[in-house]
């Protein structure tokens, strides 16, 4: 059980979670606009290994997530190896492959606020400024850029037409991430700074709850406009809800980093076998 739950805790803190989910997001985008090149989710994955693990350095440089740096530490080389392959990787589809290179046009804004959010733009002696520092800004910055990357970028890069399709799972995107976020701010809002005012210190947990269920039930709405994989879109929408009110703030770490951030997953699954 101890080795099973290191192999767990492997997987899950140094981002290989969190890459498979973006694979899957990536992925449910050009299964729906039937794109079947997987470039793009890879690519999308292997960035998301690399700068992620980036910031967790920069995290532990800058004395930040205290309960995550003794597993850093004693992983250091691991994770390393890990994040050089995964720059390999995204230099091997960026420039060995048929991946578009005029989509990176597109990718950027999104790219860098991702790693905005944690490391500063602007420093002085006594504050920093980046995304996440800015009042009710972080949870809209996330959605925004995982829409960004997961939705604009890929059909970009498959050289599809822009159209009203697109923009309403673009703002879907958006509406699901924000409801997947949510359980992330409940679980942090007693060791969050209060300046964040993020949803459940600015309205309370019950009421960003609620707030998240309102934004699944426009995502659900919104579906009936595209009318395709609608029955996929509410059976997500209802897991999401699910996960969505079970959260809290004394649930553990494994219950964020692990079930909520496999919602994409699932949804890829249901998508499948649609």
């Amino acid at each position: 059980m101890l080795s099973l739950k290191r192999i767990l805790d492997f997987y899950i803190f140094s981002n290989i979670h969190v890459a498979f989910a973006g694979f899957c997001i990536t992925k449910i985008t050009l299964l729906k606009f039937n794109v079947f090149n997987n470039l793009v989710p890879f690519f999308v994955a292997f960035s998301i290994l690399a700068s992620y693990n980036f910031i967790r350095f920069y995290e532990i440089k800058t004395k930040r997530l205290s309960w995550f740096k003794s597993w850093f530490l004693n992983n250091k080389f691991k994770v390393s190896v890990l994040s050089i392959i995964s720059i390999i990787m995204v230099i091997f589809i960026t420039f060995f492959t048929s991946f578009n290179l005029k989509s990176l046009i597109i990718l950027f804004p999104f790219a860098v606020m991702t790693v905005f959010y944690v490391i500063p733009f602007f420093k002085t002696e006594k504050m920093e400024f980046s995304f996440r520092y800015f009042p009710t800004v972080k949870i809209f910055s996330i959605a925004l850029a995982w829409a960004g990357i997961s939705v604009l970028f890929p059909l970009v890069e498959a050289e599809i037409k822009f159209n009203s399709t697109i923009y309403i799972e673009f703002i879907q995107r958006i509406l699901i991430l924000i409801a997947i976020t949510i359980p992330f701010d409940i679980r942090d809002v007693k060791s969050d700074f209060k300046s964040l005012k993020t949803l459940p210190q600015l309205f309370g947990v019950k009421k960003s709850k609620i707030l998240g269920t309102v934004l699944l039930v426009l995502f659900v709405i919104l579906g009936f406009w595209n009318n395709f994989f609608l029955t996929t879109d509410i059976i997500i929408a209802i897991i999401t809800g699910i996960f969505l009110w079970f959260s809290s703030e004394i649930k553990s770490r494994y219950y964020t980093g692990f079930w909520v951030e496999s919602i994409p997953i699932i949804w890829l699954i249901l998508i499948i076998f649609n």
